[in-house]
Formats: structure tokens, sequence, C-alpha cells
């Protein structure tokens, strides 16, 4: 096999400085969560059962673009839906799995729609999402979750994965966590605003839409 370029360790060493500053502010916790990485050709993850505040770059899975690991630690259980996405939706370059806190409460809630359940309390979270799909419940690492994310993933760069957490994808790792952060900071608000918040309307998202565009647009 040929050795990595330095590119490709980049990607691996930014994929670990994510992922722990991720754990540093709360974001993940224990050993939940996963995350992963195009390079080049191959495809690089967090190893299962690891923490995203002990990750080591040279224990990282690699695997090959159709999910054959070829080096590092096992990867995580969720890698079907890692490559899912990655078949779903060419863009994407990076895909950053939580459990965070208040993410996790919102998908746990009764009666969420399939998609869209979250008010948009401030501009910045419909600048750059337009649709969230809603993901059924499935047992973690089952072929029934993994399928159910590929088939909604081309419909929007962030998921919510019912009583389990979110998913966001990026053109890279950068951008992956930092959506994963806004919708935790979206549905925070949610649940610090009880019911309270004045949510932009359908003529102000317009508005946002025609100055700065259409996310996937």
């Amino acid at each position: 096999m040929a050795q990595p370029s330095r590119e490709d360790l980049a990607i691996s060493e930014n994929l670990t400085r994510i992922a722990g500053s991720l754990f540093a502010r709360g974001y993940s916790y224990g050993s939940a969560g996963n995350m992963s990485a195009r390079v080049r050709n191959a495809i690089v993850a967090t190893p299962t059962n690891s923490s995203f505040g002990h990750l080591e770059t040279e224990r990282l899975s690699l695997l090959d673009a159709t999910g054959v690991h070829i080096s590092g630690d096992k990867p995580t259980k969720e890698i079907n839906f890692h490559l899912g996405i990655y078949r779903a939706v060419p863009a994407a370059g990076a895909i950053v799995h939580l459990h965070s806190t208040y993410a996790t409460a919102f998908s746990c809630l009764n009666d969420l729609p399939d998609a869209d359940p979250l008010p948009y309390f401030t501009p910045y979270f419909p600048m750059r999402v337009a649709r969230m799909p809603v993901v059924p419940y499935y047992p973690p690492g089952s072929l029934e979750l993994a399928a159910s994310v590929e088939a909604v993933a081309a419909d929007g760069p962030v998921i919510l994965l019912r009583n389990h957490g979110s998913i966001a994808w990026g053109a890279d790792l950068s951008t992956a966590a930092a959506l994963a952060e806004e919708l935790e900071e979206q549905c925070k608000l949610w649940f610090l605003l009880e019911g309270r918040g004045r949510a932009l309307s359908n003529a102000e998202l317009a508005a946002l839409h025609a100055r700065f565009g259409t996310p996937g647009a």
C-alpha cells in the first residue's frame, strides 16, 4: 500500500483535533459519537468505542470507498451510514455524528414530523440548512438505520435520528462540525424558550434566502 500523502495526514490530524475540541466543549462524552472524512479514494473514521477526547491519529480506521477495512483500529459500528451518505452525496467530504445533549433530547420528543421539526429562531441555521429530515429509530449500527440515513442524506446536510442524536455532513470536517454545533444550539434554544420563542416567519426566511441563497441550491 502506498504511503499516506501529506494531505491525507493533515485530514487525519484535523479529525483528531476537531474531535478533541468537540469533546472538550461538551458536545461529546464517553465513547459516544463518530466522525469520518474522505482521503482521496479512501475514508478515515473514528474507531469503534473510541472517545473523541483520546483519539490517536495513527490508530484511526482507514477504509476503501466500499468499506473494506485497510488499516488502523476497527471502525465505528456506524460506518455503514457514513458510507451511505458518501454514496448519496458526492459533495460530502466529512461527516460528524453526535449524541449531544440538546439535539438528542429533541430527538426523543413525542410526535416529531418526518422533516423540519425545529423552528428557525435565528437566521444562521436556515442560512445553512434548508431542510432537516428525521429518521425513525433503529438500533445503532443496524443496516436499517444505514439504509434510512442514505435515503434522506441528499435532502439536507443535517439529519436528526429519532431517540439517538444528529448527523451533519459538509465539504470538510470544519463545516460538518460547525453544522452539528449549530443544530445543538438551536435545540438548546428550543428548550430554554419553553414555548415562548418567536420563530422567524416564512417571509423572513424567504428574505434570508433571497439575500444569501438557498442552502443546497
